[in-house]
């Protein structure tokens, strides 16, 4: 396999890649995988790789959505609402009121 390594792995089935990134992105990519609790840059990027290969569909904007609700739920700046508001909206929905 060109391009591969898999010295230094106690998994014969772990390949080792290279991949080249801009410094900024890889020191968002730091911050991000110590953040979100992973134990390794690695970790986290196997992480990300196997998210996008398993959900391909799931599009930019949908992850800028998710980003905006997040933001908005951390400052403060969205409207929570409880299990029982939520049921009470959905039945209310059905009835045609």
């Amino acid at each position: 396999m060109s391009g591969t390594d898999t010295t230094n792995s106690d998994d014969p089935e772990m390949v080792q890649i290279n991949l080249r990134l801009s410094r900024s992105f890889l020191e968002d990519i730091d911050e991000t995988w110590k953040e979100e609790g992973f134990n390794s840059r690695s970790e986290f990027l196997r992480y990300v790789a196997r998210d996008a290969v398993k959900h391909p569909g799931f599009s930019r904007e949908g992850w800028k959505q998710i980003a905006t609700v997040e933001h908005e739920r951390r400052t403060g700046e969205s409207e929570s609402f409880s299990r029982a508001e939520i049921l009470e909206l959905v039945d209310h929905e059905g009835d045609g009121e």
